[in-house]
């Protein structure tokens, strides 16, 4: 069976964020939350967290 997929966006502080549902499941656009930090290389601020041990003792559980 194939699960719905619905896409829609959420302001948040004057900054558009994308939201996917994939059935009861919402997933956020992590780059688009980047964007807030550093809008010119939002990939370094997801590179940074990915790095960060406290994001690998998370992705244990």
């Amino acid at each position: 069976m194939k699960k719905e997929m619905i896409k829609t966006e959420m302001k948040v502080k004057d900054n558009l964020v994308r939201v996917m549902r994939v059935g009861d499941i919402d997933y956020i656009s992590l780059t688009d939350l980047a964007k807030y930090q550093n809008e010119d290389d939002p990939s370094g601020v997801i590179r940074n967290w990915m790095s960060n041990k406290n994001s690998f003792d998370f992705y244990n559980l």
